[in-house]
């Protein structure tokens, strides 16, 4: 099964555009948050409507699943956090959203929302003890942030990624963590768009302009991963627990 990831879109119409055409050559296809841009002269809501469009189009290509980020929160909940109501409609069109698994071969996907406060990651917290009961052989999870102290979450300056995450990645142990939301970690010296975290493997796609996104292609039959973007591409052995990732 051959896996396509990317995240941090924000509202690229070019980069969605080349996501619909890479999907019908895929097996799934994997948006880890940050689908709107906050910092755009678009109105969010319409944003939202063109956003759903797109999803739509591609969940008929290729299985789709699709994490909310930190820009994608446009209603706030009771507790006046953050949320990303709008994505659930997605569902109607066959998106697989957050709160949403998908299990192909003993491989089980798990959708996780970007957390706000407490009581939102009281809800990821809930949502990990429920779905770690299921039978698997292999665990993803879709999770915008990546871990903190980790070479994916390097700024270039200091890491900027989930403490919480790190606890529960020891906790659950799950096999890859697919993420995005600090954009220069693939293309600052000391960061990367793979790691470690214990034996779980961790991967940022990273964010560049342009019309084609910086990706990743899993490919979890030879269970191997490979980085494209403007600085090339590169590719890791993911049964080599020492490797590090080598241009191709």
């Amino acid at each position: 099964m051959k896996c396509l990831v990317v995240a941090d879109l924000h509202y690229a119409l070019k980069q969605l555009d080349w996501v619909q055409l890479a999907a019908e050559k895929l097996d799934l296809v994997v948006i880890a948050g940050d689908l709107l841009d906050l910092a755009s002269m678009v109105d969010r809501e319409a944003q939202t409507v063109v956003v759903l469009k797109y999803l739509e189009r591609i969940a008929r290509k290729a299985p789709l699943l699709v994490s909310s980020g930190n820009h994608d929160g446009t209603e706030r909940n009771t507790a006046d956090e953050a949320i990303a109501r709008w994505l659930e409609e997605a569902r109607e069109g066959g998106v697989l959203v957050d709160g949403d698994s998908w299990e192909r071969d003993g491989t089980l996907f798990t959708i996780f929302p970007w957390w706000d406060g407490p009581v939102s990651r009281e809800e990821v917290a809930q949502l990990l003890d429920k779905e770690s009961k299921k039978t698997f052989k292999k665990w993803v999870w879709v999770y915008h942030a990546p871990p903190d102290n980790s070479r994916v979450s390097w700024t270039g300056k200091k890491h900027a990624g989930d403490t919480f995450l790190v606890d529960w990645i020891h906790q659950y142990k799950p096999a890859l963590v697919l993420s995005g939301h600090i954009h220069q970690s693939p293309f600052r010296e000391n960061g990367s768009w793979v790691d470690r975290v214990g034996e779980t493997w961790v991967f940022n796609t990273g964010r560049q302009i342009g019309p084609e996104p910086a990706f990743i292609i899993l490919d979890l039959e030879k269970n191997t991963a490979a980085w494209t973007s403007l600085a090339g591409r590169e590719m890791i052995d993911l049964n080599d627990i020492s490797a590090q990732p080598q241009e191709a």
